[in-house]
């Protein structure tokens, strides 16, 4: 099922916040990781998720540094910081009101095979 770009506007932060939650990630990882794990219903392009790793940096949600990847190769990763995590729970806990509030106005719909 292919689904509306729209409904992910806005929520691009949180899936980014969340995957560095998890572990540190430079740029491509993140882009490989989130299309793997939506089972490609996401799929940032550079253009889109760059922007973005910035406006996190310079509000100190995330800090980048240098790193050497599993490759060999020199890459800049980036690491969520306190203020980033508490950023984080506050668009999960608005993600499951939105959600609940969908869920009711469609009446209960199951979301297993959709």
């Amino acid at each position: 099922m292919k689904l509306d770009k729209s409904l992910n506007s806005g929520n691009t932060t949180m899936l980014i916040l969340k995957l560095i939650e998890e572990e540190d990630m430079y740029g491509y990882q993140m882009i490989e990781s989130l299309e793997k794990k939506s089972n490609s219903v996401f799929s940032l392009k550079a253009g889109t998720l760059y922007p973005i790793l910035h406006s996190l940096e310079q509000q100190n949600m995330v800090t980048a540094y240098e790193g050497i990847s599993d490759e060999g190769r020199k890459r800049k990763y980036y690491k969520i910081t306190e203020k980033g995590k508490k950023l984080l729970q506050e668009k999960e806990k608005e993600w499951v009101h939105y959600a609940n509030a969908v869920k009711n106005v469609l009446g209960g719909v199951s979301y297993v095979g959709a």
